[in-house]
């Protein structure tokens, strides 16, 4: 984390990420920038994220991706078969993830981040 105690997970490709660090920076913070599809999140940092967002493993899932759609994951996956994907195929993780002072927050819409800055 940066000096400010603050985090985005982010790919640069993501519009909602570009927005997000735009907003963080409009606001006077410099995160550090972790671009997860390569520096991808081990299952106990996801677990410590889940756990700042308050969101179960699944919630945490991009449902619409079409590694999701082929990886038979449900609402009724347990939490290690969510998080091995999620390390597996990083594109399933929601974005961006914000965590700011031990909170965090996604940030779809990006003005949702606001609410831990």
């Amino acid at each position: 984390m940066s000096n400010e105690g603050t985090t985005i997970y982010y790919n640069p490709k993501c519009s909602k990420c570009r927005i997000t660090l735009e907003l963080l920076k409009e606001n006077g913070i410099e995160p550090g920038v972790v671009e997860y599809l390569t520096n991808t999140p081990t299952k106990s940092e996801l677990k410590d994220i889940i756990q700042m967002l308050g969101i179960s493993a699944f919630d945490l899932l991009r449902k619409k991706e079409s590694v999701y759609k082929t990886s038979g994951l449900n609402e009724n996956s347990t939490e290690e078969e969510i998080l091995t994907a999620l390390t597996t195929n990083p594109i399933l993780i929601e974005r961006p993830i914000v965590i700011h002072n031990g909170k965090a927050k996604i940030g779809r819409p990006p003005e949702k981040i606001l609410e831990i800055l």
